[in-house]
């Protein structure tokens, strides 16, 4: 076994230790196919208020850019399906993803402990780790190191586990072997364009952020525009929809990790605590939640725009 062999097979053994789903391996290099597409992207303006997906254009394609003397970008997904639901079905929804501790923190931890395990088992090695709060393109990452294909809803599907995980890299200036991207099995399956509630999957493979209800609930801090209003199936922070319809999604199993259990009080609260829910409430529910990052102002403001 070759040195490059050897080390990624630790690194993957490791991730294995620490929970990862899947651990993936590319070489750092310029993501040529993904250049026109973000450029497009971008020109149409489908990334709404979001300005700083128009920053730092060229370190989004090239992780050399970020990590001087990268070699490799090892892609890691960590499950948090849950097969647990609102109990309420007239209650604002929140996405799955935020039921329990933020995944930035989470995540951060896992990854540097597989850094430290890096510099146990390997040696010196320079990097950086990320959970989508730098300039990375996670997904087409994921997809080039074989963890999955993007599919019709601009998500990376599994087929062994579907969608419902986060996505977070190491850029590492260790060369290591890498492995094959696998094929497109979306076929002619086409329900998560049909299950859009606001059209924002407005062809294959294309999301128009500007009209997404995770973009409306959590990124724009104005009111959502008027023109949404009757059609954003009482979501009022993320959405689940095109990743529940997605037949892969059957093979997904519920996660491990007792971080993202749900905070026990989160998931009987009925409608009407909902609407009258008060800052204290608030920060006690979702102390450490993703959902802080509305604050308790846009979640209200979210929710009263379900109701009127």
């Amino acid at each position: 076994m070759s040195l490059k062999s050897e080390y990624s097979a630790k690194i993957k053994s490791a991730a294995h230790a620490l929970g990862f789903l899947s651990c993936g391996i590319a070489k750092a290099d310029f993501l040529e196919e993904e250049a026109p597409r973000l450029e497009q992207w971008l020109r149409q303006s489908h990334h709404g208020s979001m300005g700083y997906m128009e920053r730092h254009f060229d370190k989004r394609l090239d992780p050399r850019r970020l990590v001087p003397g990268a070699k490799s970008v090892v892609s890691l997904l960590l499950n948090y399906h849950t097969d647990k639901t609102q109990v309420d079905p007239k209650a604002p929804k929140i996405s799955t993803y935020a039921y329990g501790t933020d995944y930035h923190f989470v995540l951060k931890e896992k990854l540097k402990k597989l850094m430290q395990l890096i510099h146990t088992e390997i040696g010196e090695v320079n990097g950086r780790v990320f959970v989508d709060s730098a300039p990375v393109m996670d997904k087409a990452w994921a997809a080039k190191s074989g963890l999955g294909w993007i599919g019709k809803n601009t998500n990376l599907i599994s087929k062994k586990m579907g969608s419902f995980f986060f996505i977070a890299e190491l850029i590492i200036d260790l060369e290591l072997d890498y492995d094959s991207p696998t094929t497109d099995h979306c076929g002619s399956c086409t329900a998560c364009i049909d299950a859009c509630p606001t059209e924002a999957l407005h062809q294959p493979y294309q999301i128009d952020g500007s009209k997404c209800i995770s973009y409306l609930t959590i990124e724009l801090k104005d009111n959502s525009p008027t023109e949404f209003k009757g059609k954003m199936d009482n979501w009022a922070f993320g959405c689940d929809v095109c990743q529940t319809v997605c037949p892969w999604n059957r093979f997904a199993s519920p996660h491990n990790e007792p971080a993202f259990e749900a905070h026990e009080d989160l998931l009987g609260l009925t409608n009407r605590e909902w609407q009258e829910m008060t800052s204290e409430v608030f920060t006690t529910l979702f102390k450490n939640s993703a959902v802080k990052r509305t604050q308790f102002e846009g979640l209200k403001r979210n929710i009263k725009f379900l109701s009127s």
